[in-house]
């Protein structure tokens, strides 16, 4: 069993914390990066997301946002997937596409990471 609740950290030392999975998949929690686009000092931002029900012989996959209105006009969607490995550690993989705020249409070219 994959459990998302709970403290997690990632390759680039960042942590996200998600609090209990509703019985419908819908979360909430916090995310701390240490990664930013300004280069400033982070700050924890609030996340969003759901879990599809896990199914029997599968491990659940899951999305989330993340929007980082404390220090940055942009807004990142993670996607991805929880596995248990033989020993019984998680793991949480995942994609993301970033979303930062532009002046103009001819813009937006370099909007999305």
């Amino acid at each position: 069993q994959c459990q998302l609740s709970g403290l997690w950290r990632n390759e680039q030392d960042s942590l996200m914390e998600i609090s209990a999975v509703r019985d419908n998949g819908d979360f909430q929690g916090k995310y701390l990066t240490r990664v930013t686009l300004t280069g400033g000092c982070a700050q924890t931002s609030p996340l969003k997301g759901a879990q599809q029900q896990p199914s029997e012989g599968v491990w659940p996959t899951f999305a989330f946002t993340v929007r980082w209105d404390k220090f940055s006009n942009a807004t990142t969607a993670f996607t991805g997937q929880c596995f248990v490995d033989r020993g019984g550690k998680e793991t949480l993989t995942t994609v993301w596409l970033l979303r930062e705020a532009v002046g103009s249409l001819e813009e937006d070219w370099k909007a999305t990471r």
